[in-house]
């Protein structure tokens, strides 16, 4: 447990990350930043989430970007 202290995610949930990401950059600019089809072709939350969960690669994109939005 003590190695989470240090993770910045930990107690963080994907949809929070997707909202925070979505409000800072908008969606137009999210798919540029990851070019996934569920932030260019009709996108929102649910949609994300669903791809996000079942695809490894784009979370940690995701999580990327979350992580650098806070610098």
């Amino acid at each position: 447990m003590s190695d989470q202290k240090n993770n910045p995610l930990h107690g963080l949930t994907l949809e929070a990350i997707v909202n925070h990401l979505v409000e800072k950059y908008g969606w137009p600019e999210l798919g540029e930043r990851i070019n996934i089809k569920c932030f260019t072709t009709d996108p929102s939350v649910k949609s994300s989430l669903t791809f996000l969960r079942k695809t490894e690669w784009a979370r940690k994109k995701v999580e990327e970007l979350y992580l650098k939005s806070l610098r």
